[in-house]
């Protein structure tokens, strides 16, 4: 991501991992667009930017749930060629049990970590495509890829943007265009206070800073990264767990049922 005068555009900005984003990519010259519902908070961040960095950072105030402002933004992504970096970062986590979760909360996870980012993406490819150039940050979830009693829907969601960075990256293999996928852990944000969970019921140690989170995925990007799980520190625990995804997948491609699911021993049906 060479330093220009081109724009990156970071969702959920106004706070926590979009806000340092934000500071980061600025630092490394890139005008900004900064995306969140609360606009004080995004005005106070680009002018502390802009009087630091010595770059142009607008805002755009819009809740990427509702239609009208997800649009909006849409038709901005269409229409600026300067856009060179998106920054899938807004996300919400509503954590507790789907039997006692209100459906607008499981509906309003879904629309902004899955909705929200598939039509951005949508947006944005076609002029990355055009230029041959261009990259997308998609802020995943360790809980991407293992499941909690309180977690089925946000790990659901989070599940569909690691699928859906990994199918891009292959699509997208031969171009210039880079997609970077982060998985954060226990981050200091304030997404604890809406998910439902207290940040302080959490053990500290296994918490990690939001700078230390954010420098670690721009170096993971930088050292050419697909995925990056910012708080692991044996990437051979990736490449096994990918390998074992892999020859998981090759072994399925077969016409003939598992011998296990045709033994005449089985047990009785339970249905």
């Amino acid at each position: 991501m060479p330093p220009s005068t081109k724009i990156a555009v970071v969702t959920g900005a106004s706070s926590g991992i979009g806000s340092v984003y934000a500071d980061r990519l600025a630092r490394r010259g890139y005008d900004l667009l900064l995306v969140a519902r609360r606009g004080e908070r995004l005005q106070s961040l680009a002018a502390r930017l802009e009087q630091a960095c010595g770059i142009k950072a607008e805002t755009l105030v819009a809740d990427l749930e509702r239609e009208d402002d997800l649009t909006r933004l849409e038709t901005v992504l269409a229409a600026n060629p300067a856009i060179r970096v998106l920054v899938n970062n807004a996300g919400v986590a509503r954590l507790s049990p789907v039997a006692e979760t209100p459906i607008k909360d499981s509906l309003s996870q879904i629309a902004l970590n899955i909705t929200a980012l598939t039509r951005l993406t949508h947006a944005i490819l076609p002029a990355f495509k055009e230029r041959n150039d261009g990259v997308i940050i998609n802020i995943a979830s360790a809980l991407s890829l293992h499941a909690l009693p309180v977690s089925s829907v946000y790990s659901g969601t989070k599940g569909f943007v690691l699928n859906f960075s990994r199918g891009l990256q292959q699509e997208l293999a031969n171009t210039g265009i880079r997609i970077q996928v982060v998985l954060p852990a226990a981050t200091a944000t304030d997404l604890w206070d809406i998910a439902g969970v207290p940040l302080v019921a959490l053990a500290p140690e296994t918490v990690m800073s939001v700078e230390h989170l954010v420098d670690a995925a721009l170096a993971g990007f930088d050292l050419g990264e697909l995925v990056t799980l910012p708080s692991m520190a044996d990437p051979g625990l990736w490449d096994r767990f990918d390998a074992a995804r892999t020859e998981l997948f090759a072994a399925m491609q077969t016409s003939q049922p598992a011998p296990r699911l045709l033994s005449l021993s089985a047990t009785q049906p339970s249905i």
